[in-house]
């Protein structure tokens, strides 16, 4: 005889365990386990568990004698639900319905015996927190969507079907209702007993047809909503299914039950709050017309996410969570578990927050489950530790939630005050006592407080002498300030030149576009231009870098989500004002593209550059992101990844967080991922119009094609404005054509795969160009074939190629491309430049060019001041120097010392020249040590976007010691 187990149940709780026991003992009697997956000692185990925290169950199982013997002869309480089983079940019995009364009977007859299962596995561990409400939320889809298929059948024979106006060809479209269900419905995050939060649309306007009297269409579907409402809401004798809750809706309950796309687009880009956007967020098509709904849904993406990142969401979410803690201190809701400090609410606005502000970039941020967002918030500066404490507490405070609720079937977010519904709450969370499980719970809300405190509403200092400070720079900035004050206060806070810093103030306070900001804009730019003022008075350069500074707030001052950007990341405006201290190249990069003000943000990335590896792997992830035939905006995702490491290697580069030679590492390695990516589209995209070619009859290439880097690029040398020398090979039969329906021969594929590749690197977009790029380095240069067969190639070098080609060659590398073909050209690479040389008549060849170099690119002598200035790159004893010197001891010992050829740097070809004997260790660290200073001296003129030449003392040693190598091994004669 199936007896209680109350072993593991507090001595206080035996009696209600048992009271529910006898009450159902009519009930138990006549079931039988002598098969089946659950013993009769395991039942009464499970059933103990559910009587102690259920008293809903108990009832549903005494009002429905049968309804327990079903759920265990089909196994139901042991099993997951697959995905379709709910509307399978219900639409079998809708089939036997034949009007509204036996519909509500039904839904409501159904829902009873899914709960009590829902709540016996819950309760029992069976189902985890995330299966319980993913079947909550498909139970109710079901219900939604089977109800109303049946209702708009019943609407249509008595009302006609609705149908869009007439388009330009007298045609019309029937209509169908779609149903947004949003909140943790549309998150497939429904709790055991939550409202469904409901917005009713349809596509067009139009009228019925076929009916006894026609109506609009918004008509039709203001009554179809209504019965809807009713067969869901009502409370009849049989209970009801979901409550509904419709305040969501635009307008809220002064709204229209139902509007088309048309009025629901319009009404969110003209009146749509920022509460309103936060609940959109979880929206999702869970009945009517599906693919309409997914119309819908783009219509109103724009509104929720933005292209830009939208710090603004921060006052929002922070406006919203005062409100409620106005509501919990007015109604005394601090022992709300939803609602209250450290509750379910905080770890929601913490993922909202992240999904408003990025998920117009990030579309993986545009997910609607909680549990699937927390986990991507590493990438965006919180700890995995928060982000582990996060997880842990929402799934903590949503089984909370649900034993609180398992208890009647009430919506109720609540802690107890009973002692022994306190008891019973804390038993079916699987603590011994209250004590231990409100320990466990307020460690919980602790964490989920803290971390809602530093990402929401971090917190604010009030150091008396900090805000003395502000309301200094605020007066200054309010024009509060005779000038002659405003002045002194300049020059005491180190502004090296007041009278032009006070009047750039001026000019932006008095500009247009300041006096034509909206309040809210203007309030921002306040809030954050004494903070900037402050930070900008601490850098040496002061005046400057408030021009710097000013220059890009002009820019964004209409986009003011920037502004909230700055002023809830101090850190951030501290980088930013350091960093265009360093760099006018800077502050004109962020003034032409704010979008990157956000990289700012979290030093770890900013001053922590990746290897290759993860440059390749975070573009591919970019990538992945964006539909294939969306060309336009792969090509703004290159850009974008281009523009933000290269923002990124230069804060490391002007912070000297980073020698030169890695920053050019990471410029080259960001080129390499970019070329790589853009190789693998323009492959893709001309495979599917013509095929793949072929490297023999029925034989597909595997893609035979390589990008060849030339000068610094293939030297890993490349600085911040360096365009991209490139030559393109193939190895495929050019009298062998494609494989697809519009068949090319190879050699026309692979010009246009050429040509494709050139146009996404150098087409003029939104995000500025990828690089612009020479191919005059190809053989015959700009008369010569856009892509050359390898064995062309070849023959070229042999027998046509200059000496000068022979020199760029040895700064020649693959970085893109097929290894097979890859390890061919590094073949014929290291035959060229091994081939036996004249060592006089090359040495002359090499000296003849260097010359005419110098003659047109270097400092004129004729100029007044030629003798005081030095060119870095073209003066003699500068960088060509040393890249000649280079260059011509890898073609005329390369043939004997295959050391040389290994490499394609400077730095290591020199290093190999020390080590074979061409160079004494001295005059090879003297050409190291020079060439770096040189490069340098380059890459902080190009940040400062000055010209290469500088003063010819400032580098006198180094250029000495490079003239005399120079000399001592080119002209040994002179």
């Amino acid at each position: 005889m199936l007896a209680p187990q109350l072993d593991l149940i507090p001595q206080p709780l035996h009696g209600l365990v048992e009271q529910h026991w006898q009450a159902l003992a009519e009930v138990l009697e006549p079931l039988a386990f002598t098969s089946g997956p659950l013993t009769a000692q395991e039942f009464s185990r499970q059933l103990s568990c559910v009587l102690l925290g259920s008293d809903y169950v108990a009832e549903q199982l005494q009002a429905s004698p049968g309804l327990l013997q079903g759920l265990l002869e089909r196994g139901d309480l042991v099993r997951n639900y697959p995905a379709g089983h709910y509307r399978e079940q219900l639409t079998a019995l809708l089939e036997a319905v034949n009007d509204e009364a036996g519909l509500h009977r039904c839904l409501r007859q159904f829902r009873q015996r899914e709960m009590v299962r829902i709540v016996w596995r819950d309760l029992t561990r069976q189902a985890d927190m995330r299966r319980t409400t993913l079947e909550l939320s498909w139970l109710a889809d079901s219900c939604i969507d089977l109800a109303l298929e049946k209702l708009y059948q019943e609407a249509c024979d008595k009302w006609g079907t609705p149908h869009s106006r007439p388009d330009a060809q007298g045609h019309t479209q029937p209509q169908r209702m779609v149903v947004l269900g949003m909140g943790k419905l549309g998150a497939f995050e429904l709790n055991l007993s939550s409202d469904i939060d409901l917005i009713f649309s349809f596509a067009r306007n139009g009228s019925t047809q076929g009916g006894r009297r026609s109506l609009e269409n918004q008509d039709f579907f203001i009554r179809l909503g209504q019965k809807l409402i009713q067969a869901l809401d009502n409370i009849t004798i049989d209970g009801f299914v979901f409550r509904v809750d419709m305040r969501l809706r635009p307008f809220g309950s002064a709204g229209p039950m139902a509007c088309s796309f048309g009025a629901l687009e319009g009404y969110y880009q003209d009146q749509g709050r920022e509460w309103e956007r936060y609940a959109m967020i979880k929206a999702r098509v869970v009945a009517g017309d599906i693919a309409a709904g997914a119309e819908l849904q783009t219509l109103l993406r724009p509104f929720v996410y933005r292209k830009y990142i939208d710090f603004s969401a921060f006052e929002s979410l922070r406006d919203m969570k005062e409100m409620i803690n106005r509501e919990v201190r007015r109604k005394g809701l601090e022992q709300n578990i939803k609602l209250g400090s450290g509750g379910i609410r905080e770890v929601e606005f913490i993922a909202q927050a992240f999904q408003l502000i990025r998920g117009g970039r990030d579309t993986r941020l545009q997910q609607r489950e909680l549990l699937n967002i927390l986990p991507l918030l590493t990438e965006f500066g919180m700890p995995q530790n928060a982000i582990d404490e996060l997880q842990a507490a929402y799934i903590y405070l949503r089984n909370v939630e649900h034993a609180l609720q398992a208890r009647a079937d009430k919506q109720t977010q609540e802690l107890p005050a009973d002692g022994t519904d306190r008891l019973r709450l804390a038993c079916s969370m699987g603590a011994v006592d209250w004590d231990s499980f409100s320990a466990e719970l307020e460690l919980h809300r602790s964490h989920v407080r803290r971390h809602f405190a530093d990402v929401i509403a971090p917190s604010k200092s009030t150091d008396a002498e900090v805000l003395e400070d502000v309301a200094e720079w605020l007066a200054l900035w309010d024009d509060a300030l005779e000038p002659e004050a405003a002045s002194q206060y300049l020059t005491e806070q180190g502004f090296d030149d007041p009278a032009r810093s006070l009047q750039q103030l001026n000019d932006l306070r008095s500009s247009r576009t300041v006096a034509t900001l909206q309040a809210v804009a203007l309030e921002r730019l306040r809030i954050v231009m004494p903070q900037l003022l402050m930070d900008v008075a601490t850098v040496d350069n002061a005046s400057e870098t408030l021009a710097r500074v000013l220059q890009l707030i002009q820019a964004v001052l209409r986009r003011s989500a920037y502004l909230v950007l700055l002023a809830e990341n101090p850190a951030a405006l501290r980088q930013l004002v350091r960093l265009c201290s360093g760099s006018a190249w800077f502050s004109d990069k962020l003034t032409r593209l704010p979008i990157l003000l956000d990289e700012l943000i979290d030093p770890r990335t900013l001053y922590a550059p990746p290897d290759k590896q993860a440059l390749q792997r975070e573009l591919q992830q970019h990538l992945l992101r964006i539909p294939q035939e969306d060309v336009e905006q792969q090509m703004e995702a290159l850009r974008y990844f281009k523009n933000a490491h290269v923002l990124r290697v230069a804060a490391s580069d002007i912070t000297g967080a980073l020698p030169l030679m890695k920053v050019s590492d990471y410029l080259t390695w960001t080129a390499e991922s970019i070329l790589e990516a853009v190789f693998d589209i323009a492959w893709r995209l001309l495979v599917e119009k013509h095929g793949v070619p072929q490297k023999a009859p029925g034989e597909p290439c595997d893609p035979d094609f390589v990008i060849v880097g030339y000068g610094k690029l293939g030297g890993i040398e490349l600085s911040y404005g360096s365009d991209l020398d490139l030559v393109f090979l193939h190895d495929a039969d050019p009298n062998l054509s494609t494989t697809g329906e519009k068949p090319v021969f190879n050699n026309v594929f692979f010009t246009r795969l050429g040509q494709r590749i050139i146009h996404i690197l150098s087409t003029f977009t939104a995000g500025g160009l990828l690089y612009e790029v020479d191919m005059r380095l190809r053989p015959s240069g700009n008369a010569g074939l856009l892509v050359s067969p390898l064995k062309a190639f070849a023959e070229y070098q042999h027998k046509e190629a200059w000496t000068w080609e022979h020199q760029a060659l040895s700064r020649a590398r693959v970085v893109a491309g097929c290894p097979r073909l890859t390890r061919a050209f590094e073949q014929v690479r290291a035959e060229i430049l091994s081939k036996p040389r004249d060592q006089a008549q090359l040495r002359q060849e090499v000296c003849d060019m260097r010359s005419k170099m110098r003659d047109h690119l270097g400092s004129k002598p004729g100029a007044d001041d030629a003798q005081g200035v030095f060119n870095l790159k073209q003066d003699r004893g500068g960088i060509v120097d040393i890249e000649f010197l280079v260059q011509y001891c890898v073609l005329a010992h390369g043939g004997r010392y295959p050391q040389l050829l290994e490499f394609t740097d400077n730095i290591r070809i020199l290093d190999a020249a020390e080590q074979v004997g061409l160079f004494s260790a001295a005059d090879a660290q003297s050409l190291r040590e020079a060439y770096k200073a040189y490069r340098s001296v380059g890459h902080r003129l190009s940040m400062q976007e000055q010209s290469s030449v500088i003063a010819a003392s400032e580098m006198g040693d180094y250029r000495a010691a490079v003239s005399r190598i120079w000399t001592g091994l080119m002209e040994p004669g002179s």
